[in-house]
């Protein structure tokens, strides 16, 4: 249990180097620790929340330019995974936007006790250089996540919601589904829809 997890860190790192807070992550304001400074993020992550982490994350890109840490082998492969597969998604483009992603290595279920279920992976994210998208980012997020909601689904029918334009829904673009786009693609995409190509 995390209480724990807390009592073994605190009787095993009585360090003053060491600082201990409890605390949910996804909710904790990160600025309360490192201000504006920048940091880095390494650890072994709740397989149950660690997407929802990556995107925290990408949220404080700013600040974090390297990124390391355990998760379970499916979400370790989505967010290195590739345009073009099965496995590629709304975390693998966001996540790849702005990191260059790395899968490490493997880890196997008997390496813990008790073991899991699942298999286990380590990643590396390290932030991209002088990043700009050079385009609407929050448009950005919704055209990426509405894309992956349908993913089976042609891009013309996923992004139906938007009211795009009929000149630009007859775009070629159009006829593909979301895996087949880059993150550059989407970046494109998005400036064509932001630049007055929805319909009234």
């Amino acid at each position: 249990s995390s209480d724990l997890s807390i009592e073994f860190l605190a009787k095993n790192y009585p360090s003053k180097d060491f600082t201990l807070i409890e605390g949910d992550f996804l909710n904790y304001d990160l600025t309360q620790i490192f201000g504006e400074a920048p940091f880095a993020i390494i650890g072994n992550f709740p397989y149950n929340i660690s997407s929802q982490i990556v995107f925290k994350v990408i949220n404080h890109k700013s600040q974090i330019p390297f990124f390391a840490g355990m998760f379970q082998k499916e979400v370790a492969e989505r967010i290195c995974e590739p345009p073009g597969s099965k496995k590629y998604g709304i975390l693998s483009v966001l996540a790849q936007l702005y990191y260059k992603t790395e899968y490490l290595f493997t880890v196997s279920p008997r390496v813990f006790n008790p073991p899991p279920k699942v298999d286990s992976a380590v990643i590396r994210l390290t932030r991209k250089e002088n990043i700009t998208l050079d385009c609407d980012e929050k448009l950005l997020f919704k055209i990426v996540k509405l894309s992956f909601q349908q993913r089976r689904k042609t891009l013309r029918n996923s992004l139906k919601t938007m009211n795009l334009s009929d000149n630009l829904r007859e775009d070629s673009i159009f006829d593909l589904r979301p895996e087949k786009l880059s993150g550059d693609d989407f970046i494109q995409l998005t400036k064509r829809i932001d630049h007055g190509n929805i319909s009234d």
